[in-house]
């Protein structure tokens, strides 16, 4: 999300500062170009002109002018704009002060993403606050919506209300509410039926639904590729229905990012998550301080850090880390960090955490550094037998012809994995006898695994 937009800032900040110093219309000159970079990245007009306005109020005053760094000064005051108009620096999470049962409802257009985001919402409820958690599907115009949702609560390992045929989503709602009453759940969240544009039916349903279970949150499910639309719905809904905050799915997709810088600043309410990937697992907090870092170039290295802590099993990691400084470390060993690396999520959006990868995005295609790149190399590592992968040097080229063809790979796609293979473990080892120093000192130029 927000590559294109983050492109042009990084072009822009760059130019700026290289200059020792800012005139007035130095300033202006960049507030042009961030407006023309912003509406490319299908921010509404009016969210644009009040932050150019803000920015350009502060930028041209003396805190800029007499910086030691006005470049980097500029770089600050956008920064610190991005992050008020995303909604301030603190995450806002669901509110969970009401008395159990606590109803959620979901709202949205059609194929939005509404019933995925339900099961993920519940699975991330249960892992991350530990609530017992109900679903129940109100959409019944839509052919196999309920049966939809009880395959993904049951993925998720969410109990899922049971459709009764005939009926309606007012029964379905209060059958839901008495059920986690008497079985003691923690929260219900109720998935409502769609439509393929808002209108008056749409919305009565949806107030009625709302007037009868009470929610503690109302929670626009929204399509971030459909930008403006996906605005204007978000208006719609908050002034009629009236929203406790939105979900934004299809983030991963979406390399503009209008949406979100306008969503916020349009409604008044809050982005709470963003769904990143098609996986249950795929749902983030959204917090703004970390989504400015990423447009600006600056990363999200704290969000990197969670993400590992929550996939890697520590102790096995740092097993394997003394075995690679004894030099003990194997292609079984590789294969394993591949497997956990993947768990993680999508490399390139791994990769976009790291501060500075922006401008390495080129160098970084020609690498074809991916998850199809990650999955060829654990399809090579799985084609050998297991004293090949602890023993490499028993490869030949009669056994690297055999492990491509049941790979699916070429033999050059083999022997590039064994050589970056002998790299790492030959850097390693220097770093297990004379520390990081040491093995600095003895790589080579085209040592680095590409």
């Amino acid at each position: 999300m927000f590559d294109g937009l983050s492109d042009r800032f990084n072009e822009i900040f760059d130019r700026l500062k290289k200059r020792g110093a800012l005139s007035e219309d130095d300033v202006k000159a960049a507030m042009r170009e961030v407006r023309v970079a912003l509406l490319e990245a299908d921010v509404a007009l009016p969210v644009v002109k009040d932050f150019i306005d803000g920015v350009t109020e502060r930028a041209v005053g003396q805190e800029v002018l007499k910086s030691i760094s006005p470049g980097q000064m500029v770089v600050k005051i956008v920064n610190d704009h991005l992050v008020e108009t995303l909604g301030g620096g603190e995450a806002v999470g669901l509110n969970y002060a009401a008395t159990p049962p606590i109803p959620i409802l979901l709202v949205g257009l059609q194929g939005s993403g509404k019933t995925t985001t339900a099961a993920k919402l519940a699975l991330r409820m249960q892992n991350r606050d530990r609530k017992k958690v109900l679903l129940a599907g109100l959409d019944i115009a839509r052919p196999a919506a309920q049966q939809q949702l009880a395959v993904l609560g049951e993925q998720a390992g969410t109990a899922c209300l049971q459709p009764v045929f005939g009926e309606q989503p007012v029964g379905i709602a209060k059958r839901a509410l008495e059920t986690a009453r008497r079985e003691g759940y923690d929260a219900v969240i109720l998935d409502t039926a769609g439509r393929l544009a808002i209108d008056d039916a749409l919305m009565a349903e949806v107030a009625e639904m709302r007037d009868l279970v009470q929610p503690a949150e109302t929670l626009l499910v929204a399509d971030a590729l459909s930008g403006q639309d996906a605005v204007n719905v978000a208006r719609e809904f908050n002034e009629r229905i009236g929203l406790s905050g939105i979900i934004l799915t299809r983030v991963d997709g979406d390399s503009r990012g209008g949406a979100a810088l306008s969503m916020r600043a349009v409604t008044g309410r809050p982005i709470k998550f963003i769904g990143i990937g098609e996986k249950l697992e795929d749902l983030d907090e959204f917090q703004a301080d970390r989504i400015a870092g990423r447009i600006l170039g600056m990363g999200d290295v704290v969000g990197l850090v969670e993400k590992a802590a929550e996939n890697i099993d520590q102790a096995a990691a740092e097993k394997v880390a003394k075995k690679a400084l004894r030099g003990n470390f194997t292609l079984e060993d590789l294969a394993d960090q591949l497997a956990q690396v993947r768990k993680m999520g999508d490399i390139g959006g791994l990769l976009g955490m790291l501060p500075g990868v922006g401008k390495m995005k080129k160098q970084l295609a020609e690498a074809d550094v991916d998850n199809k790149m990650i999955a060829q190399q654990q399809a090579i590592i799985l084609s050998m037998t297991i004293k090949e992968r602890r023993n490499p040097k028993l490869l030949n080229a009669k056994r690297r012809k055999r492990i491509a063809a049941g790979s699916g790979t070429s033999v050059q796609d083999v022997n590039r994995l064994l050589k970056q293979f002998q790299q790492m473990n030959s850097m390693m080892k220097k770093m297990g006898k004379s520390g990081m120093k040491g093995a600095m000192a003895g790589m080579m130029p085209g040592m680095m695994p590409r």
